[in-house]
């Protein structure tokens, strides 16, 4: 076991360098300098910027120079909004993106688990097709088609909701639709699949046969032995969660990271797409290597020497 954590560590620290090493190059790939703006400034201000931003070195240097920093934390300063450094811009932003996205996230477990269980009871019934139905309807429509129908139809037609910020608690319900509806219908599909097998095993018929309740049938064996599927999703859930909030938050007017993260690539902000990107990247592969090690905690095949797939 500890073989595999430490490998699955080393992949996500290499995973990271070759991350970080492909976007600074593809970045700087584009033509143009990124302190252009609307405004013409002189040759000399233009050289001034470009010596206090290191643009004057060769990429190669700019590279080296990038890591050294980056391996001492920090990120850099934003070419656009002057002197503010982008270590800071992401700490402020961070904590209205990280409500919204445990919010979805708790929503999506929870709601997905619940219609995933009663789809498995009722198989093949109403409450069934019902849940099945939802879920069919989560996963046809994108975050990018239902946020903004919601946001016209629940808060600008009927006023129910307000259409941007995240002010109050009531605020926090359409874009967490938005972003668990996906989720919460995959959830619910594959932990009715495996619950529907879990239950025609043998091991429950045993159970039942010992006249255990339907409760601790369904929550203390069915359910326990239909979670791995669930928790190997949880580091993708997490990704997509992650990468949806940044249309999310655009829409809804949320002032979190995702929002920075389109206005610096429209104002080609490199250190800001950088810092960003290298955020968003390493929360990604530390959710799933901790779904991975979570993985392997909850199978007991794996703690006697299986293997997961990468």
């Amino acid at each position: 076991m500890l073989r595999f954590i430490s490998g699955k560590f080393l992949f996500m620290l290499l995973s990271m360098f070759l991350l970080i090493t492909a976007t600074f190059f593809l970045m700087n790939a584009i033509p143009g300098s990124p302190l252009q703006g609307e405004k013409a400034t002189s040759e000399a201000v233009q050289k001034n910027l470009e010596a206090y931003y290191g643009l004057d070195k060769p990429l190669i240097v700019q590279y080296g120079k990038y890591l050294e920093n980056l391996l001492h934390g920090d990120l850099g300063i934003s070419m656009k909004m002057k002197f503010r450094s982008v270590d800071k811009m992401i700490a402020e932003s961070f904590g209205p993106s990280l409500r919204l996205g445990i919010t979805a996230l708790i929503t999506s477990v929870v709601v997905g688990c619940i219609l995933g269980i009663l789809a498995a009871m009722h198989h093949r019934k109403l409450l069934d097709n019902l849940a099945m139905t939802i879920a069919v309807i989560g996963l046809a429509i994108p975050s990018i088609v239902l946020a903004p129908t919601m946001q016209y139809f629940l808060g600008t037609k009927l006023g129910w909701f307000n259409v941007a910020g995240l002010d109050g608690p009531l605020d926090y319900v359409l874009p967490t639709i938005a972003l668990a509806s996906g989720p919460i219908a995959f959830i619910a599909r594959l932990l009715r699949s495996t619950m529907i097998e879990v239950l025609g095993s043998d091991f429950i018929k045993t159970a039942k046969s010992k006249g255990l309740s339907g409760y601790v049938i369904v929550v203390k064996h069915a359910f326990r032995n239909s979670m791995l599927p669930v928790v190997t999703y949880l580091g993708y859930l997490t990704a997509g969660i992650i990468t949806g909030s940044v249309v999310v938050e655009n829409i809804f007017a949320i002032p979190g990271i995702g929002k920075h993260f389109v206005t610096s690539i429209i104002d080609r902000d490199y250190p800001l797409i950088m810092g960003i990107t290298i955020f968003y990247a390493a929360i990604l592969m530390l959710t799933r290597f901790l779904a991975d090690v979570a993985y392997v905690l909850v199978d007991p095949r794996m703690r006697s020497g299986g293997k997961v797939g990468k």
